[in-house]
Order: C-alpha cells, then structure tokens, then sequence
C-alpha cells in the first residue's frame, strides 16, 4: 500500500492541484530564462549594428576626403624627375664634348 492510498479523495485532489502548481512554475521559469537570454541577445546586436554603423559613415567620410583631397606629392615628384633627368644628360654630353675635344687635341 502506498501513502496515497490512506488519504481520502479530497487529499489526493489537493496533491494533484499541488504537483501541477508546481509543475507550471517550473515551466514559467524556463520560459522566462529563455526570454531573458532574448533580451540579452537583443541587446548585444544593437550595439554591434550600431558600431557597424557608425564604422560604415566613418569609411564612407575617409573615402570621400580622399577622393576630393589633391595629391601635392605627384607634382612635386612630377617636377624633381624631370629636373634630375635633365641634369644627368646634360652632364653626359658634357663628357662626351670633353672626350672629343681631348681625344682631337
């Protein structure tokens, strides 16, 4: 016989009504665990959606300065090669010139 058997119908009702209290607010909880997580998730991917935004406008601003930024460093280049060139044949010539004059005399 087991426990169950000596209580009267009433005590057996009351039991049931009691293990399913029990059971219902163990399911609540995990309910709210799993929404507490939600919210949690919820929350980490607006601050990763809004530091990819703002990473976004911030590559969007750099390429445009770049874009519209003059590049002083190609003219200034630009005229120091062709000086340089200049200079070194001019100097060949000069060598050859002295060559021909020397090797005439």
């Amino acid at each position: 016989m087991s426990r169950f058997d000596l209580m009267g119908k009433e005590a057996k009702d009351a039991l049931g009504r009691m293990e399913e209290m029990i059971n219902a607010t163990k399911i609540n909880e995990l309910l709210h665990k799993k929404e507490e997580e939600e919210k949690k998730k919820n929350c980490i991917l607006w601050i990763l959606a809004i530091i990819g935004a703002v990473a976004a406008v911030a590559a969007i601003a750099y390429a445009v300065y770049r874009f519209f930024t003059p590049d002083y460093l190609e003219d200034f280049e630009d005229d120091f090669d062709d000086d340089f060139d200049d200079d070194f044949f001019e100097d060949e010539e000069e060598e050859k010139a002295d060559d021909k004059e020397g090797a005439d005399a």
